[in-house]
Parts: structure tokens; C-alpha cells; sequence
């Protein structure tokens, strides 16, 4: 068969010779360096390929190698606290830059301790757990399973002992297991069914576990300008929520960002476990300075290796950040393709690309019959804040959960700048047990304080506060304090960048208990001015004075409150 030939290098388009049996989405490695490339137009005797890499010093001439297989990453155990680029491959000790054709991570050797799980004889079907995988870096359970479409009975399986991850561990129905794996990262892994959310994902920053939560395996949103604390509000998450698993995708963004995502995940503390955070965290850093077709790959990167641990009965959290630096990929890819603009010169097949991302969030029962999810996270990053522009308007059309921040809230220093009036969650009614009646109601009192808060706000920039009357004053005072005491959070603060649940639901009783003390006394007569010249301080300061479960000191606080706030004599 002749070889492949390198006839004409356009930036990182790249066109080569066909060959017989080439196919869409097929990689190939170009000149002696390898740069990775893929097929993505195919038009007579000659393919199109996009470079991942930069393609300086190639020329036409040179070899074009197939692979015969669709872009893919290897999966494994050593994903955990590591840094990857939009392939995955390792950014461990590689210097400053990876070289062009420097091949997918080959880290130090690791070798991983393995139980076995089954017999061999045994029937197994795939997805079925073969055995446990374990080493001095996890912090979370870790299996050897059978790969999809295998079943059949286990004809050897390896013994107790530490295995690296290219050995082969087990043999089912002729098929070699071993630790680490291949997938391609465009097609989602196979699940036995996909479940209804149950279960609330709980991000530790009350203004979304309050008003706006996520389930377990949703999609959300997340808008803003330039300076709203996008990436600030992403990072907490990342570092508080919940989740057995987080996948950070730094798509496009800045290198310092990333650099103080790393630095920062590398220095906390995992609360549960008391190690790192980061051994159960894995990075994939496509910045702003690395090649644009690898930052179109790296948010299925992310989704990929997270549907790697999700099929281990795990929950994961995807954090994309941004979708608007991989939509602009995209834009750019298909001008250089010379495919028919649509709106704002992106491409016509912008909506679905955003869709085929979304779908893979998911709360699914596993092939092995475990239940895990997959929860995304996308931030988007309108041109000038416009939240009418393309990437913005179609994503809102596919999450659950929209979290838009606003620009003048971020200026007035309150944190998470997140919008009430401009944001939603369809997975409001997600709570736990008989907390769900109460978390509903809680809810819905303290949007409506703010809603009246907010319609009011109009009138007193107009004429002035003391033209109200006073239950309309009570009504603006009630949506300061809550907006105060319990919506603003200190991200720098130790007790208050993370708040549990129940802190959530006690600061915000207090402040209504408060807020209803208030209109009450006003109703029965007792002059406006001398209700809002009451000191609020420890309910409005209790939150950051206060531990992130200190729900008796939040108490305390209110009772004091309450005592100032009494009927006159």
C-alpha cells in the first residue's frame, strides 16, 4: 500500500494523499515529528486533517502515517491528581512547553495494588467488577472492570499483588484487562439506563444550594462578563462540592488562572479523607496559548474521563471553563474549512455541538449495575456581557440549571455575584427526605423577599427611602439583610468560603425570623425608624464568624436579635 504524503500544510489544516480505507475521524501522525492530526474532510484522492499540535517545520513531502483508530485517551488509576493538556497527555515535568509529536503521557512507572474480586471459571458480564485497584495516591475506590461488550467467563485472573497498568490482569472470553485502557473521547461510554435525579449536589456556597441547587448528574450555566467572578465562583466549587470525583477543564482560559487552580487544589485539604484535594481531582489545562483544535478536543477529554470514573459507581463533576473559548475554536475551525457562516460567524452546527456536550451529564445505573453520574459545569463568557449572543442563548436551551451573574453585584464586591432575578434551577424540587417541604418553603420566603426587595428598589433610587411606607421599608430593609447575611459569601474566608447545608438552612430561618419580627412590630404600631435603627450586626456577621456547620452560633445570633427587636412598653 503506498504511504500517505503530505501535500499542502495551511496552519493546522493539513492536506494528505488518500488511501484506501481512510476514514472520518481517523487520526494520523504527520512528518517525523508524529504531529497528531485527524480526518475531517475527505474529497477525492485527498483528506483533510486538523492538527492538534503545531504543525512549523512541516512541509508538503512529508509521511502521514494512519493510525486506524478515532482520537482516544488512555484511562487509568494515574489520571488521579494529575495535569494533562487537551489530549491527556501529561503536563508532569515536561518544561515549559509540550514539543511538537511528543507522544500521549507515558509517567513514571506506578505500580497499583489489586485484589481480585472474581474467580477464574467465573461468569461475568461487561461492566462487571473483576477486582479492587488501589495505591498510596487514591482517595477513592478504584476497580478493575470488564470492558464493554465483553462477557463470558474469566479465564485467568491475576492474585493479589501490585500490578503497573500495562500488565494484564485478567482474561475474559479471550479479551486481555489491564489497568489502563483506551476510549474514544467522542463517543460516550455505554450505560445499562439513564436514572432520574434523586439527589442534590451540594456546592457549599449557599446562594445555589439555597435558591438555585443541581441534582446530581444536571447541567448548568454559568454567565457572565468580564470580572463577574466566573472562574473565582468554578474554583470554589471545584474545591467544596461534594463529589467523589472532580474533572477541571481549563478551556482557552488564562495560564496564571490555571496556574492558581493547580497551586491552590495542591495545598487543601480533602475533608474527607484528610489528604489532598488534588489525589482526587484531575486537571486537563488547555490554555489560551496552546493550539486551538486541542482546546476543541479537551471539553470531551474531560466528559471522557469522567464517564471513566462515573462507570465505577462514582459521582463526578465536570467543570468547563470555558465553553466560549471552545465555541470560538469551533468558529475557527470552520472558517478555515470555508464552511458557510451562521449567526456571528459561528458555525451552522453550534446548537448541536453545545447539545452532544450537555447530553453527557447524566445520573445512570452502570453496565456493572452500580448507580454514578456525571455532573457539567460550563461557564460561558459572552463578548461585552451580551447574554443574547449565540453560545449564551443555546446553552441556556440545554441545562437545567442556570446560575447568571451580574456585573453590578461583582462591582459592589458581593460574592458569589450570582443573579436572583436572572436565574434558575429545574432542579429546585431535588432535596433529601423529609427536609424536601421545608427546603421548598424556605425557598420560596426568601425569593419572595427579594423579589419584593428588588421591585422596590426602582421607587427608593426615585424617592428616596422615607417616601415608602413602612411595610414597603421593612420589605427593603428584610432584602438587604438577607442579601447581606446570608446570599454574600467570603471566598477568602476559612470559615465561610464553604457552608454546609445545615448552616444554609439556619442562617436563612434567622434572617426570616428576623425579617418577620420586623414587619410585625411595624403592623402592630411601632415606628418604622426605630426598627431599622436596630443593631443587625450578629445575624449579618454570624456567617463569617461562624464555622461552616456552626448552626449554634447562627441561633444565637437570631435569639439575640430577636431580643433587641420588642414591642415598646
Amino acid at each position: 500500500m503506498t504511504p500517505s504524503r503530505v501535500r499542502r500544510v495551511t496552519g493546522p489544516l493539513v492536506e494528505v494523499d488518500y488511501t484506501d480505507g481512510m476514514a472520518m475521524g481517523e487520526l494520523v501522525l504527520l512528518g517525523e515529528a508524529g504531529l497528531t492530526a485527524e480526518v475531517v474532510a475527505i474529497r477525492g484522492k485527498v483528506a483533510t486533517l486538523q492538527a492538534y499540535e503545531y504543525t512549523g517545520g512541516l512541509a508538503p513531502g512529508h509521511p502521514a502515517r494512519r493510525l486506524r483508530k478515532p482520537l482516544s485517551v488512555r484511562l487509568g488509576p494515574g489520571l488521579l491528581g494529575g495535569v494533562f493538556d487537551g489530549l491527556l497527555r501529561s503536563l508532569t515535568g515536561v518544561g515549559e512547553l509540550l514539543s511538537p509529536g511528543e507522544s500521549a503521557s507515558a509517567p513514571e512507572e506506578r505500580t497499583w495494588t489489586f485484589h481480585p474480586r472474581a474467580e477464574a471459571g467465573q461468569h461475568v458480564t461487561e461492566g462487571g467488577v473483576l477486582g479492587d485497584v488501589g495505591g498510596a495516591a487514591t482517595s477513592v475506590p478504584l476497580r478493575l472492570l470488564v470492558p464493554p461488550g465483553r462477557t463470558g467467563p474469566v479465564e485467568r485472573i491475576a492474585p493479589d499483588g501490585r500490578y503497573g497498568e500495562d500488565e494484564v490482569l485478567a482474561v475474559v472470553e479471550g479479551a486481555e484487562v489491564r489497568i489502563a485502557s483506551e476510549w474514544p473521547v467522542r463517543v460516550p461510554r455505554p450505560v445499562r439506563e439513564r436514572l432520574a435525579a434523586r439527589e442534590a449536589l451540594t456546592t457549599g456556597q449557599r446562594v445555589i444550594d439555597l435558591l438555585f441547587p443541581v441534582a446530581r448528574g444536571s447541567t448548568v450555566a454559568v454567565p457572565g462578563g468580564f470580572g463577574t467572578g466566573k472562574t473565582m465562583l468554578l474554583q470554589q466549587i471545584a474545591k467544596w462540592c461534594d463529589a467523589d470525583v472532580i474533572v477541571y477543564v481549563g478551556c482557552g482560559e488564562r495560564g496564571n488562572e490555571m496556574a492558581d487552580v493547580i497551586d491552590e487544589l495542591s495545598l487543601l485539604e480533602d475533608p474527607r479523607t484528610g489528604g489532598r484535594l488534588s489525589e482526587r481531582t484531575v486537571i486537563v489545562a488547555n490554555t489560551s496559548n496552546m493550539p486551538m483544535m486541542a482546546r476543541e478536543a479537551s471539553v470531551h477529554t474531560g466528559a471522557t474521563v469522567a464517564e471513566y470514573f462515573r462507570d465505577m459507581g462514582l459521582d463526578t463533576v465536570v467543570i468547563a471553563d470555558s465553553t466560549s473559548r471552545w465555541a470560538e475554536a469551533l468558529r475557527e475551525f470552520a472558517a478555515r474549512m470555508g464552511r458557510l457562516p451562521a449567526e456571528e460567524g459561528y458555525p451552522a452546527d453550534l446548537a448541536s455541538e453545545l447539545a452532544a456536550f450537555y447530553e453527557r451529564a447524566a445520573a445512570v445505573r452502570t453496565l456493572g449495575g452500580t448507580t454514578g453520574s456525571v455532573t457539567v459545569v460550563g461557564a460561558v463568557s459572552p463578548p461585552g456581557g451580551d447574554l443574547t449572543e449565540p453560545v449564551t442563548a443555546h446553552t441556556e436551551r440545554f441545562v437545567r440549571c442556570l446560575w447568571s451573574l451580574d456585573r453590578e453585584l461583582a462591582y459592589a464586591r458581593h460574592y458569589p455575584a450570582v443573579s436572583w432575578p436572572d436565574s434558575f434551577s429545574r432542579d429546585a424540587a431535588v432535596s433529601a427526605g423529609v427536609e424536601a417541604e421545608a427546603a421548598a418553603d424556605r425557598r420560596g420566603r426568601v425569593a419572595a423577599r427579594l423579589a419584593e426587595a428588588d421591585r422596590l428598589a426602582g421607587l427608593v433610587e426615585l424617592l428616596g427611602l422615607t417616601a415608602l411606607p413602612p411595610r414597603e421599608r421593612v420589605s427593603v430593609l428584610g432584602g438587604r439583610l438577607i442579601r447581606e447575611g446570608v446570599l454574600q459569601q467570603n471566598a477568602l474566608s476559612p470559615r465561610d468560603a464553604y457552608c454546609t447545608p445545615r448552616k444554609t438552612a439556619a442562617l436563612a430561618d434567622a434572617l426570616l425570623a428576623v425579617v418577620d419580627r420586623c414587619a410585625t412590630l411595624v403592623d402592630a404600631g411601632t415606628d418604622v425608624e426605630t426598627v431599622e435603627a436596630v443593631d443587625f450586626t450578629p445575624v449579618l456577621r454570624v456567617r463569617d464568624e461562624a464555622g461552616p456547620d456552626g448552626t449554634a452560633a447562627v441561633t444565637a445570633a437570631r435569639d439575640t436579635v430577636l431580643g433587641r427587636l420588642t414591642e415598646p412598653a
